[in-house]
């Protein structure tokens, strides 16, 4: 378990914290887009969950506001690399976008636009680049966009091409993944912000109560996943191989003391 002081930008719980102050995120999405006019409306919602009906699969993404342009933003922090990722912004795109029209609406134009923004600390997509911005086009003529307002942004905080980004872009990655500023001269006011922020949340001994819950519940829910599996395992080596309680927890290596318990969950 990593403490609080230990925690990069990369960890979801410290992301979330940081994020959810409005002018955070905002310095946050100055920086991504290169755009210092960019000025949130709403609020940053961390944790937001989006659903579109109760049988279908819920989202929580990790970031999401609008700004005073009326475009939405969801900002990702992905971790660990998975082979799903462009599927999944693709689901969070449909779930946000069926958010976006009032009941009854019949003008789609005034569906908001959309920036979906997942940073990653791995290359997706293997060519170096530290931003890959995907809009719709046409295949047959390329320089004819659709222009539907969706934007979807991948981001690789290991790229190579600096010469592509700005230095505060370059010095904000380094940032985000290893939670100190090697490089003062790049310093700028909303990295300062995302520093001080950083800082101020780690010094905050109601976050630091929170974080250790946070991870007490994450280590009953991993416990507790351990012990249905292992139950689903003793119950299949019974069926399928015909062995008692106990031999099937002996084939497992299951200490001895703890087949009572496993026994009274069977």
């Amino acid at each position: 378990m990593k403490t609080l002081q230990e925690l990069t930008l990369l960890d979801k719980f410290l992301f979330d914290e940081v994020v959810e102050d409005k002018k955070t995120y905002e310095a946050l999405l100055r920086i991504i887009l290169g755009d210092d006019e960019l000025n949130l409306l709403t609020e940053a919602q961390t944790e937001k969950e989006l659903r579109t009906a109760t049988w279908l699969r819920t989202i929580r993404v990790d970031v999401y506001a609008m700004d005073d342009k009326s475009t939405i933003y969801n900002t990702e922090m992905q971790k660990e690399k998975r082979n799903d990722l462009v599927k999944r912004t693709r689901y969070y795109q449909a779930l946000i976008d069926s958010t976006l029209l009032e009941p009854g609406e019949i003008n789609f134009n005034n569906i908001k636009n959309t920036t979906i923004i997942m940073i990653m600390p791995f290359d997706l997509f293997g060519l170096g680049k530290y931003v890959y911005t995907f809009e719709e086009v046409c295949r047959e003529y390329p320089e004819l966009s659709l222009n539907d307002g969706a934007k979807r942004i991948f981001i690789n905080t290991h790229g190579k091409n600096t010469e592509d980004v700005s230095p505060e872009f370059v010095a904000l990655m380094k940032f985000i993944e290893y939670n100190k500023s090697e490089d003062k001269i790049n310093s700028s006011p909303n990295l300062d912000m995302i520093m001080n922020r950083v800082s101020q949340v780690k010094a905050n001994e109601e976050v630091g109560v929170k974080y250790m819950q946070r991870w007490e519940e994450e280590a009953i829910i991993r416990h507790e996943e351990r012990e249905k599996a292992t139950i689903l395992n003793i119950k299949n080596l019974m069926k399928n191989m015909k062995l008692t309680a106990e031999q099937a927890m002996e084939a497992l290596g299951i200490d001895k003391s703890e087949y009572n318990k496993y026994m009274t969950m069977l």
